[in-house]
């Protein structure tokens, strides 16, 4: 049996009697950093822990960019909600939290809202056409494009980039920990 086999194997024996906790499904994402005059992400989660993942890999990627993190979505710069195509209502749920930050929007015109994961990269420009308040849609494989996209957005346009990679893996990304005791992580297989 290979080594990876075998770490394969004890993964699936570990997590066998493992749930996903619903009380961290839609949990902002907060993350103390240095730069206290950045720009405000509030980046909430639902779904498959991979969606957990991924979003300590987007708050890596920007908090690198100079961004910083808040559980208040209403002083946020840039609003993301990463979603499961996946999860039972998880897009009822995510529509509903638009509808909330559209609220915010017509307030802050300067506010930012992308949709980010497997429901995105399913779903496309629908979010674009249909919600009118999302400015960017970002698929799993493409998170390293988060800049540019946010680039591009902050020059009036709206960013899709939902292209899936064979080789994409993050593993040159080291992600902050949410809620981290330390001990454990999340592990891309």
């Amino acid at each position: 049996m290979s080594e990876q086999s075998l770490i394969f194997a004890f993964l699936l024996i570990y997590m066998e009697n493992k749930i996903i906790d619903e009380s961290k499904q839609g949990e902002a994402l907060i993350r103390e950093t240095g730069n206290k005059g950045g720009k405000k992400m509030f980046l909430e989660s639902y779904g498959c822990q991979m969606n957990f993942a991924d979003s300590e890999i987007v708050a890596s990627i920007l908090i690198d960019k100079g961004y910083t993190t808040t559980t208040d979505y209403k002083e946020a710069d840039l609003i993301f909600v990463n979603t499961c195509a996946i999860r039972e209502n998880a897009e009822s749920k995510v529509r509903q939290r638009l509808y909330d930050y559209k609220k915010v929007k017509k307030t802050n015109k300067k506010l930012l809202i992308g949709v980010l994961g497997c429901m995105a990269e399913r779903l496309k420009s629908k979010f674009l056409d249909e919600e009118k308040i999302v400015d960017l849609v970002v698929g799993p494989d493409a998170y390293k494009d988060l800049p540019n996209l946010l680039e591009e957005v902050n020059e009036g346009r709206n960013a899709v980039n939902v292209v899936l990679s064979k080789d994409e893996t993050y593993g040159d990304v080291s992600p902050v920990r949410l809620n981290s005791n330390g001990v454990s992580a999340f592990v891309s297989i």
